[in-house]
């Protein structure tokens, strides 16, 4: 125990990543237990097609967020600048600007794309959703510090805060209405409050409107590919709803959503610590020439890889059972989709920590070429399962693209000097035959699906 207690002390890297690490797993941990709470109450309260409405809100709302990112978070992560007041200030003008674009971009759209999905009242909710992104713009930079030096204990606690608050407004307006407006609202409301929060009680010096000319061309000449990146994001992301949202029906797309958000909760563990905690641990730990650097990141990717295919193998297993004990009758069939996208999500939890040893080196071209192929690959081989196979084909795709890609994703991480065939081959071997046990003792249940 004492030398646990000792190797979380002190100002060092990996005393940081430890405590970081742990803030990150305890914040995740408690902002998707707050979720679970808040979706099993506004279960009773609201119907599914409401959920599958808010399904169809989000991905406007996170398509227009990625496909706008111009990677200020990751420049501040990165950039020998990013303590610089004058740059950390041009960040946030830059921030701005695209949050007030996002939201007139939002208001001319809504029409559109309540079209496309035949829903008239996504008209209305997608402009208020939007607010968030206006929100968000304005939210500090000292969020972003907080990650880069890895101190988190703070912001977690704000991040939480917000969140719980956010939940409160959702289930208020929920018991007034009955209406799937109160998701919405929630959105903005948590915005809402984070902002306050943060600027106000994160420590640090508060962000005026600057314009550095330097800065300036630095963020946007590093985040030119993080834009391409990220819109590719969107569509690696939220591609399996967004085909969906025009294939099912609205109720079952809420279905489909709440399946989703309980089988992946272990892979969005996952990226929430890898995003925050790699980058700055291959920036001040390089693995190139050192294998003292490479050996200690190798014991951090398999902590991850065991941790979360563990918990995506137990999600899997526990799935039918898991819906039938918080759900009731309207929501069952999201216990066999919870166990199919547990088990779906496992091959990208075992190449996670590659990605982030390019945007450690600044290589976002590099990075834009793996999402590049990622989104092409994702959509066409969920367009084409789920011709052949229905919603269990979409599902499996979601994993197939991953095995697919991984070749442009070993020469990505060969780049860096990053790539651990050993641990690839044995750690997809074991989930492989585990997940194979897991659909076996379900299979009965997935035939529930196979009419969808």
């Amino acid at each position: 125990m004492k030398q646990i207690a000792t190797a979380f002390r002190g100002s060092g890297l990996m005393a940081r990543v430890l405590r970081s690490s742990s803030w990150l797993v305890i914040g995740y941990g408690g902002s998707q237990a707050m979720r679970l709470a808040a979706n099993l109450i506004l279960t009773r309260l609201l119907f599914p097609e409401a959920f599958g409405l808010m399904a169809l809100v989000m991905v406007a709302v996170m398509g227009l967020g990625l496909f706008s990112d111009v990677g200020i978070g990751t420049s501040i992560a990165q950039n020998p600048r990013g303590d610089d007041p004058e740059f950390l200030n041009t960040a946030w003008t830059i921030q701005i600007a695209r949050g007030v674009i996002l939201f007139v971009a939002a208001c001319l759209l809504a029409k559109p794309v309540a079209g496309f999905y035949g829903e008239a009242d996504l008209a209305l909710y997608l402009p208020i959703a939007a607010l968030s992104l206006l929100l968000a713009g304005f939210y500090p930079t000292r969020i972003e510090t907080a990650n880069r030096h890895l101190l988190v204990g703070r912001l977690t606690g704000l991040t939480l805060l917000s969140q719980g608050l956010g939940i409160a407004v959702v289930i208020i307006v929920a018991w007034a209405t009955g209406s799937a407006i109160a998701l919405v609202l929630g959105g903005v409301a948590e915005a809402a409050f984070r902002l306050t929060l943060t600027h106000f009680f994160l420590p640090g010096p508060a962000n005026r409107l600057r314009w550095d000319r330097s800065a300036a061309l630095e963020i946007l000449h590093f985040g030119k590919w993080i834009f391409l990146s990220t819109g590719l994001t969107f569509v690696v992301s939220q591609s399996d709803r967004a085909i969906l949202g025009r294939y099912l029906s609205l109720d079952m797309l809420g279905i489909y959503n709440i399946g989703y958000f309980l089988g992946s909760f272990p892979m969005m563990l996952g990226m929430a610590v890898s995003t925050k905690l790699m980058i700055p641990v291959y920036r001040d730990k390089p693995v190139r020439g050192n294998r003292d650097n490479w050996r200690k990141i190798r014991r951090l990717r398999w902590a991850m890889t065991v941790g979360l295919s563990a918990l995506l193998l137990a999600m899997a297993l526990a799935g039918p059972g898991l819906a039938a004990l918080l759900y009731d009758d309207r929501y069952l069939l999201s216990g066999p989709i919870l166990s199919l996208v547990a088990i779906s999500l496992i091959p990208q939890v075992i190449g996670m920590t590659y990605d982030d040893a390019a945007l450690a080196a600044g290589d976002a071209r590099s990075f834009f070429v793996l999402m590049l192929a990622r989104a092409v690959v994702r959509v066409a081989t969920i367009m084409a399962a789920l011709a052949a196979f229905g919603l269990i084909g979409a599902i499996a795709a979601l994993g197939l693209s991953v095995v697919l890609v991984y070749p442009v994703q070993a020469w990505l991480a060969a780049r860096h000097h990053a790539w651990d065939p050993v641990h690839d081959a044995l750690a997809a071997l074991v989930c492989a035959l585990l997940s194979a046990a897991v659909i076996a003792v379900h299979w009965d249940s997935f035939t529930g699906l196979a009419g969808f």
